[in-house]
């Protein structure tokens, strides 16, 4: 992995470059600098979760996506290095299981809502959603690993479902859309 900064305010991206993990210099504006922001902000929005009271099981889980979303960045960071790994997926898609199984089945949309920490796990999942779009785009341009793509989706769908877990951990539950078809009946 490149060099561990040992300094932070360099100056080098003055002039509207930045410096990936193999040394070479792309325009902050690329679409690998996009993908790899995403996935910070994504990340930081995580650690805000992590200040919510939660079940120690969930904060558990949070924290090892954190560590494998800086492996994911990681990755991004250096143009075909692999550092995110298929059992990580693998491990979302275990999360997925076990917290879905606890839950009522959805008969309506829930919105973005509910307590603090479900509301900033909907965060959470809105800005996966746009991390994903960005290293799909990338994708499309540079040759890219599978598993970055693949565990933004299923990590999306894992802070929906978080939030819906969050809601319920003091009796709350979904806040559910009042659709105006649907209560007329159409």
């Amino acid at each position: 992995m490149g060099n561990r900064l040992t300094q932070i305010a360099t100056r080098t991206g003055d002039g509207g470059t930045t410096g990936l993990g193999n040394n070479q210099r792309v325009s902050k504006n690329s679409l690998r600098v996009h993908a790899m922001g995403d996935v910070d902000e994504l990340n930081s929005n995580i650690g805000v979760l992590l200040c919510e009271p939660m079940p120690e099981d969930v904060r558990e889980v949070l924290v090892e996506i954190q560590h494998q979303l800086f492996n994911l960045g990681g990755e991004l960071s250096i143009p075909g290095f692999e550092l995110l790994k298929a059992q990580a997926v693998a491990a979302l898609d275990q999360a997925l299981d076990h917290y879905n199984a606890q839950l009522p089945k959805l008969q309506e949309f829930i919105l973005p809502a509910g307590n603090r920490a479900a509301s900033q796990a909907h965060v959470c999942r809105t800005v996966a959603r746009r991390a994903e779009r960005a290293v799909v785009a990338l994708g499309f341009e540079e040759a890219i690993h599978d598993a970055p793509r693949q565990y933004l989706n299923r990590l999306s769908d894992l802070m929906f479902v978080l939030a819906r877990v969050l809601n319920r951990q003091d009796g709350g539950d979904d806040v559910y859309w009042k659709s105006e078809r649907l209560q007329k009946g159409a």
